[in-house]
């Protein structure tokens, strides 16, 4: 086998000049001996994979809360298809990996971004996001989760009892703290550009990842239908490609967004004479992007998901459920301080209401429920939301080839 300086240096001949090199440039916060057999950014995607705040995406919700999905889709149970966290995040990851490879960027690099993206988002989903921001305001802080996937990997989280954190290469970090999409609440850590055409692209691939699994999401939970989706634009041109091809709407979509991205990406490198990883450093903005006409096509898709799902009644009522259920411990847990928040506190140096966010954050749905039915915090609330979609018969198919 060569050895690790000579595989690196013959995989960086394919990659374009600005792109990140396989060894990194920025390095990790503590040096460490580099190992025999992986590239850096490889070892901080097993790094990713291995913790604790990563196989517990599982349980976290995407859209339908993960403890409170019964009643959706066709499937037995209701809710085996339904994506969590964890699946979307693997998503994005596939699709990162394939838009680096196209543009000659690091796919290492590219993976760990998108790995470690969602690793910050509490139960619930967006609706725990504002419910924990809601209470940490009443502290006078604030909560985001993109800045709690940074927090995760840099402090929670522990490789050694050296460090604290995974000491992760810094090209990973600067991507988790630029990292955005219109799903997210603006913060002061997405101020600024992402300094690499690998974090750049991870936005836009958690977008692509997201619209369209939404609409699978949404139509297998019959909360809108197949005519509703291909009346619009983007879902029309999908609708032709999957019928000429034999396969799936779904793929189609991601197929459309993909190719536009990389011609679109291709016209700004050329523009802007990006020609080193220097020039991406200084550019004004963001170098991977959708065409005008695309991004207009996304806007109206949307606009249509949060008509049509994210404002969906059921979906809401149980996003309304999750965030009392949030609340509710957080208040609890600063009256009754769990030994694990204390141990928590001591070990980060945290303030007893940061160290209950970092509790809370990491729980899944169905542990945060759990923990508020033991602590008799949901005789106030009631029962969870019950579904009244009826199951639809028309999916988005097979997958694009």
């Amino acid at each position: 086998m060569k050895p690790l300086v000579a595989r690196m240096t013959q995989a960086n001949t394919l990659l374009a000049p600005y792109a990140v090199p396989h060894e990194g440039v920025l390095g990790r916060t503590v040096k460490e001996p580099e190992d025999e057999t992986r590239f850096p950014f490889q070892r901080d995607r097993d790094r990713i994979i291995h913790t604790q705040a990563f196989r517990r995406l599982k349980g976290k919700t995407q859209v339908f809360v993960a403890g409170l999905r019964q009643g959706y889709g066709r499937q037995a149970g209701g809710s085996d298809h339904v994506r969590t966290r964890l699946t979307h995040t693997m998503e994005v990851a596939q699709i990162s990996r394939d838009i680096a490879r196209t543009l000659r960027l690091n796919e290492d690099l590219a993976e760990c971004i998108a790995l470690a993206h969602d690793l910050g988002h509490p139960p619930f989903g967006h609706a725990g996001e504002e419910a924990l921001d809601t209470w940490m305001q009443t502290h006078e802080t604030r909560f985001e989760h993109n800045e709690q996937s940074l927090r995760i990997v840099t402090l929670l989280e522990e490789h050694t009892s050296h460090t604290p954190g995974l000491n992760l290469n810094r090209e990973i970090l600067e991507g988790l703290n630029k990292h955005f999409t219109p799903h997210d609440a603006p913060a002061a850590s997405t101020t600024g550009h992402i300094p690499t055409l690998e974090g750049q692209l991870v936005n836009l691939a958690d977008e692509i990842a997201y619209t369209a699994h939404d609409c699978d999401d949404g139509l297998a939970s019959a909360l809108f239908s197949f005519d509703d989706i291909t009346g619009i634009p983007l879902g029309k041109r999908a609708e032709k490609r999957a019928q000429d091809r034999g396969t799936s709407l779904r793929g189609a979509l991601i197929h459309l967004l993909v190719t536009d991205l990389y011609e679109a990406t291709e016209k700004e490198l050329t523009s802007h004479s990006v020609r080193s990883l220097q020039d991406v450093t200084i550019a004004s903005g963001s170098l991977v992007r959708f065409s005008p006409a695309m991004e207009r096509d996304l806007q109206a898709i949307h606009d249509f998901l949060w008509q049509r799902l994210y404002l969906h009644p059921h979906v809401q009522s149980c996003n309304a459920y999750g965030q009392a259920i949030v609340i509710a411990l957080c208040r609890f847990y600063e009256a009754h301080p769990h030994p694990k928040i204390l141990e928590l506190q001591k070990r980060t140096g945290s303030s007893l209401p940061e160290a209950i966010k970092d509790y809370v954050a990491g729980m899944t749905d169905a542990f945060a429920l759990r923990q508020a039915q033991d602590f008799k915090l949901t005789t106030e609330l009631g029962p969870p939301p019950a579904s009244t979609a009826r199951p639809t018969e028309r999916s988005f198919g097979r997958e694009e080839p």
